[in-house]
């Protein structure tokens, strides 16, 4: 046999075999997407619209308040992102996606700032329902102040229940061997909390999520820039254009619509356009129609709609 098909087999041989490492590699370290609806969820108290109506008669379990698990299989640790009103199904959801433990809690929980979406399932925690012991709450200065000053979370401080974790702007916490995570700060209506956004990075992959922001233009970063950097991007969608909400001023509860967006994002390569999945849907946006104009324009023009149960590998 000559050199060549001697290096030809032995070619043949390693690369399937370095695939499959690398995949069982992947596998063991990944993000769950555990939930895509707005803090107030759907259907949304007091609604009379039909986005709501039949919703009240026939819930849609699939509409859960937005929220990220992390799994390391390896180090057998899990952590949640954003404790919700939905934290109970949320919890479930992660405990079933991990098989190496029957644990129900998870290993650490990170908030992203005090609107209530984002952190009053904290209160599942206390003496009335799971009576935890010290889960770690990575949380950043003005929210570990404000859970600390302000009952009923002061409660879970006090009594142990939960422990709560200072988290540093654009410094990395490391979690396990394999996960860490990078909180930086948004401008968002910050009336009780700063607001931060997370970079999660797995040893193959790195996951922005920013469920909360003004404006883009208000950011100090570009996000054109970040997306370029990461492989997934799990970012605000609250209202596709603003016009499905007409009894409210929208100036007083500002974020970058869909299309906005879109037409920021426009110029991207498809590579980085297939990175972003819109997330934090308000119960009025049309995109979570599926047959609707406004879910087949974000389809078509090459980004992505977060679903619940969806699962990415880091």
């Amino acid at each position: 046999m000559n050199l060549f098909i001697k290096m030809l087999l032995l070619l043949l041989w390693i690369f399937p075999y370095s695939n499959f490492a690398q995949k069982s590699k992947n596998n063991n370290t990944s993000l769950i997407v555990l939930g895509t609806i707005q803090d107030a969820g759907s259907p949304h108290i007091a609604c009379k619209k039909d986005c709501c109506k039949d919703l009240f008669e026939k819930p849609d379990l699939k509409r859960q308040v937005v929220a990220l698990g992390v799994v390391d299989k390896k180090a057998q640790k899990k952590y949640l992102f954003e404790a919700t009103p939905n934290i109970t199904t949320q919890l479930k959801d992660l405990k079933n996606y991990t098989d190496f433990s029957d644990k129900e809690i998870p290993d650490g929980i990170f908030i992203t700032h005090a609107h209530i979406g984002h952190y009053t399932g904290l209160m599942y925690f206390g003496k009335e329902a799971v009576n935890a012991k010290q889960i770690p709450v990575y949380v950043m200065p003005k929210m570990k102040i404000f859970l600390e000053k302000n009952g009923p979370w002061s409660q879970l401080v006090h009594t142990k229940n939960i422990h709560l974790v200072p988290l540093e702007n654009e410094k990395e916490e490391s979690l396990t061997p394999n996960i860490s995570v990078i909180p930086f700060t948004v401008p968002h209506r910050d009336e009780y909390s700063e607001t931060v956004g997370y970079k999660i990075i797995g040893p193959n992959k790195t996951a922005l999520f920013i469920p909360d922001i003004d404006k883009w233009e208000k950011w100090n970063k570009n996000i054109i820039a970040e997306i370029s950097k990461v492989d997934y991007v799990f970012i605000d969608a609250t209202f596709y254009s603003g016009k499905e909400l007409n009894h409210r001023d929208i100036s007083e509860i500002p974020h970058p619509f869909i299309i906005e967006s879109m037409e920021l994002f426009k110029s991207m390569h498809q590579k980085d356009k297939n990175k972003v999945y819109f997330i934090h849907f308000n119960h009025t946006n049309p995109i979570l129609q599926k047959n609707s104009d406004a879910h087949k324009n974000v389809l078509q023009n090459g980004f992505h709609l977060a679903n619940r149960l969806q699962k990415f590998e880091l």
